[in-house]
């Protein structure tokens, strides 16, 4: 008997790229394994565990914010050309468009990147957008600073413990605007303060349905 997920993926005549956004401590890397999980979709996750900048940047962030940026958008710009270059589904932890959009610009504004390196970062940027497809469908998952701070101190990660609830707020404003400007495809809002999809199946279940509305018209 045909499984409705094979249902679901006829209905797609070429391979999905669907993105999870969100400030730090959102709760991206939960979600994309849950809907990996669910779908059957193969999870792209941001490199952060083998970054040689990112301790560094939070230590001196002046110093090593340019080459943590380059970092990133490399890495990112080979995702994305891996994904379009595979022939199954694949969901992505974090956007390229967030760290020219988010953090780079954040960095600027905030003194910690010079405008000349922002300017450097955003022309490289501007040149790869041209040759890249936006993902079929952006989740943005929307959180508050308590909720941020909280995920945050849970998951224990030492180089995030000095993060300031100043940058957090600056980081979640620029969120917002890009969001409220953002036309590239489809775009979903999870707000992540009311929705345990981490523990709670039902919330979970929320989150799935406008997925499979979004995505297929369909719900489950």
């Amino acid at each position: 008997m045909p499984k409705f997920s094979d249902f679901r993926n006829s209905l797609k005549t070429r391979t999905l790229h669907i993105a999870v956004a969100g400030n730090i401590g959102a709760g991206k890397t939960t979600l994309v394994n849950r809907l990996s999980s669910h779908f059957g979709w193969k999870a792209q996750y941001e490199a952060v565990d083998n970054n040689p900048y990112l301790e560094d940047f939070y230590a001196d962030m002046a110093r090593y914010s340019f080459p943590l940026q380059i970092y990133f958008l490399n890495s990112r710009f080979e995702q994305i050309r891996e994904i379009r270059s595979q022939d199954e589904n694949v969901i992505q932890d974090r956007t390229i468009y967030e760290d020219a959009f988010i953090f780079a610009l954040n960095l600027r504004d905030s003194g910690k990147m010079t405008p000349r390196d922002y300017d450097n970062y955003r022309r490289l940027f501007d040149s790869m957008s041209d040759v890249i497809d936006p993902p079929d469908l952006l989740i943005y998952l929307r959180a508050s600073i308590p909720t941020l701070i909280e995920r945050i101190g849970r998951r224990g990660r030492e180089y995030e413990s000095g993060l300031s609830i100043g940058y957090l707020e600056d980081l979640n404003k620029k969120y917002e605007q890009w969001i409220e400007g953002y036309d590239a495809g489809s775009l979903i809002i999870i707000d992540s303060d009311k929705l345990n999809f981490e523990s709670d199946p039902e919330d979970l279940s929320v989150v799935i349905r406008r997925v499979d509305a979004e995505l297929f018209g369909l719900f489950t």
